[in-house]
């Protein structure tokens, strides 16, 4: 092995350096999957902002309001609510599976790797948050909507990725997706906590037990779930 070779093994991975081949190649497909979705998210959108402010808009917000479901189970929502509690929760389990695999598995498994766009997350709140609270100083009326600016609109986020994605870097499409999932997932928990009537703390604080349970069980006895698939429920 020549000095060169050695030097290039040895020469720690860039944040943007090229990803293994395996890795480029998954997230690859799973793009090119996704890039009709993300097409038609832009073009329905688009046609909804539209719709939503013109002429017409009376039509866009009744069909929005319509309501449909079993009422017995207090499943009677509007659309638009199916849309935002059901659909979204969906989206976001999903999205979540695919970063955790990425932290478990992918490329985010180095700490190195994992730590840069984990740290723009917090920044994408922080300023943002920062910047409003400076602006709205003098209104305590307005003040209370600082958390308004911290989150990322992930759906057109993942949707812009899955359109332009073929022509971004492996890892760079994986630093946004994961940029734009910690971001979103910190304003979630900021308005759960921030912005609660009532939280309740202590059945939270329970919450943790099992999930420190299901931690050491998946990690202590990785291969007994990886050979018995029925196990992991």
């Amino acid at each position: 092995m020549t000095s060169s070779q050695h030097h290039s093994d040895q020469q720690p991975a860039g944040l943007f350096s090229r990803a293994n081949f395996s890795e480029v190649k998954r997230v690859a497909e799973i793009l090119r999957k996704e890039t009709v979705g993300g097409i038609l998210l832009v073009i329905t959108a688009a046609i909804a902002l539209i719709w939503a402010n013109s002429p017409a808009s009376d039509s866009y917000f009744a069909l929005r309001d319509f309501r449909i479901g079993y009422e017995p189970w207090h499943l009677e929502l509007s659309l638009g609510a199916w849309a935002a509690d059901g659909l979204l929760a969906i989206f976001f389990f999903l999205v979540g599976l695919e970063l955790k695999r990425e932290f478990v598995a992918g490329d985010l498994r180095e700490p190195r790797r994992a730590v840069v766009p984990v740290a723009a997350a917090v920044g994408g709140v922080v300023i943002p948050a920062l910047i409003y609270v400076a602006v709205n100083l003098g209104n305590p009326e307005t003040l209370t909507g600082w958390a308004i600016p911290t989150a990322t609109d992930i759906a057109f986020a993942v949707a812009v990725l899955a359109i332009v994605g073929s022509h971004l870097p492996s890892a760079l499409r994986i630093f946004l997706l994961t940029l734009a999932v910690v971001d979103d997932l910190i304003a979630i928990s900021i308005i759960a906590i921030f912005y609660t009537d009532d939280l309740a703390v202590s059945p939270l604080l329970w919450s943790v037990l099992p999930l420190l349970l299901y931690t050491v069980l998946a990690q202590r006895y990785r291969p007994f779930f990886g050979l018995n698939a029925a196990a992991a429920w």
